[in-house]
């Protein structure tokens, strides 16, 4: 074993894809990329996420108290990046990135049709915004593309390194 950097555990915990969280602050949609989320419950799915309060998309969020967890194919990889490289507050993301915005059923934000996934959410709790800037999520719609359910992934491991999805191994669980 050799000595692993503190500043250096998140890359290697990283728990699932990096997804883009649409906002929508006055009708203007905004979207940010996010990498630091994880499931906190089954049914229904609650999700936590962590938002900066530096970040634009945090007064939309912790004002509309809705976002979408849109999940993109690895192939969106570059659209990602540039997302995350840019704020929102300077640019239109949606335009600016060829991203198209489609109207959600149960909250505002929009979701984005070059997803695989898209997760309708409203904030459920904000005890730990103020000291860790997390909010738990609770997914009240969600929405897959059928043609694009099975396309990989990109997992965030720190200072633009990524990890696209691999093969899959199917063991048997009890548990979902």
């Amino acid at each position: 074993m050799r000595n692993l950097e503190l500043d250096k555990v998140y890359q290697k915990l990283e728990p699932g894809p990096v997804v883009l969280l649409t906002t929508a602050e006055c009708g203007r949609p905004n979207v940010m990329t996010m990498s630091w989320h994880m499931m906190v419950e089954f049914n229904p799915p609650l999700i936590a996420c962590v938002v900066s309060e530096a970040d634009y998309s945090f007064r939309a969020l912790s004002q509309s108290g809705e976002a979408v967890i849109a999940i993109p194919p690895a192939d969106l990889a570059e659209t990602v990046v540039g997302i995350g490289n840019c704020s929102g507050r300077d640019v239109d993301k949606f335009a600016r990135f060829g991203l198209t915005a489609k109207r959600a059923n149960e909250v505002e934000a929009p979701l984005i049709e070059q997803c695989i996934v898209n997760i309708e959410c409203k904030v459920l709790d904000r005890g730990m915004v103020k000291r860790y800037n997390l909010f738990i999520l609770e997914a009240v719609k969600a929405w897959v593309d059928p043609k694009r359910a099975e396309a990989p992934t990109l997992h965030h491991c720190g200072y633009g390194r990524f990890r696209i999805d691999g093969e899959e191994l199917r063991l048997r669980s009890a548990k979902p």
